[in-house]
């Protein structure tokens, strides 16, 4: 008896073992296959300057193994006679299989050129960065979502009816999970209209830090005492942000007082003093100084400046020369600088002494 003419679910033995030579032998023609040509592609896109064919490289490289087996399965099956059933299965599958490899190409690619735009642009341009990291996310969801639509469709369902039903039960969700909604639409919010990107220093009511981190829920800031504090996109924007990143120079009042025993002609020289000091200075904009008030234990002087850069140890570096310049000046020409001062009453009667 001819052992290979046997028959075995509407097929020969024969038939059997030559559909899974096919397989096997299709399936390691396709795994040499996607080496020597990554490896042909690789070594072409080192002699190029472009990113482009770096990211064909990787991306082919992310070609399962298992997705090349069920092409090899396919076309090994092809050899046999099988039911409509089982051969509508297999059909099925195989499209899923290439449908799930395209999108994990798809989602490997915007990984990729995202991760390249953020590299070559977070430091010149963090507002763009900011941005491309959230369409990053939004267009990795509309990928799978339209790859589960797709799925769906090759297995038989009504996708018209479906999204109708999943717009009825999406409202419901919406109301469900409004806060986290609510957070999201937030993000694209400050993706889009960027009252604050990555690296900017801002002050939220009383609290202060650097942004580090832009999510689709939450936005994190690292404080100057180092800890990381954490926001709710939502309740970010609807508190008042002070972003001192775009602060483009940095207005500075500040005061000092003389004693009263100070001559008249004295007097007259501390504003022009402050004034050459403050002009001598780089990065700064002189305004004003003016004798501004009769104190209860000094003549008080008030000055205005600029500092023109946003650095805040730039602005404490000019304040503290500006102080030593003074110090050094009135001593110079005699001046004195007020201190503050108690007055006692010694009441007539009882003897006691009040401040």
């Amino acid at each position: 008896m001819n052992l290979l003419g046997q028959t075995y679910y509407g097929n020969t033995l024969q038939d059997w073992l030559t559909a899974l030579a096919v397989v096997i032998a299709l399936a390691l023609l396709l795994y040499f296959a996607k080496r020597l040509v990554i490896a042909r592609l690789a070594a072409w896109a080192q002699k190029t300057e472009t990113r482009l064919d770096d990211c064909v490289v990787e991306i082919l490289a992310g070609t399962r193994f298992l997705f090349l087996l069920i092409i090899a399965f396919y076309f090994g099956l092809q050899y046999l006679e099988l039911p409509p059933k089982p051969t509508r299965l297999i059909t099925h599958f195989t499209v899923i299989a290439l449908l799930l490899q395209a999108a994990m190409w798809g989602n490997r690619g915007i990984v990729l050129w995202l991760d390249d735009y953020l590299k070559r642009n977070r430091e010149t341009d963090a507002a763009g960065a900011t941005t491309v990291s959230v369409l990053g996310f939004i267009a990795r969801v509309a990928l799978w979502s339209i790859l589960l639509l797709m799925i769906l469709d090759n297995l038989g369902f009504n996708i018209t009816a479906l999204v109708a039903s999943l717009g009825i039960g999406g409202v419901a969700v919406a109301l469900a999970t409004q806060n986290i909604l609510g957070d999201i639409f937030a993000s694209l919010s400050i993706a889009i209209d960027k009252p604050f990107v990555i690296g900017d220093f801002i002050v939220v009511d009383d609290i202060l830090g650097n942004v580090e981190y832009i999510g689709l829920k939450t936005t994190r800031l690292r404080s100057l005492g180092g800890e990381q504090i954490v926001f709710s996109n939502t309740d970010l924007l609807k508190s008042r942000i002070r972003n001192y990143k775009r602060m483009y120079e940095r207005r500075v009042v500040f005061s000092f007082g003389v004693v009263y025993q100070t001559p008249h002609e004295k007097l007259k020289s501390v504003p022009v003093m402050v004034r050459e000091i403050i002009e001598g200075l780089e990065k700064t904009r002189f305004d004003r100084a003016h004798f501004k008030e009769y104190g209860d234990s000094s003549l008080n002087f008030e000055v205005v400046y600029f500092v023109q850069d946003p650095d805040y140890n730039i602005y404490m570096d000019i304040q503290q020369c500006i102080n030593l310049s003074l110090f050094e000046g009135f001593a110079r020409e005699g001046i004195e600088f007020a201190y503050p001062t108690r007055t006692l009453y010694l009441h007539r009667e009882t003897g006691v002494v009040h401040g």
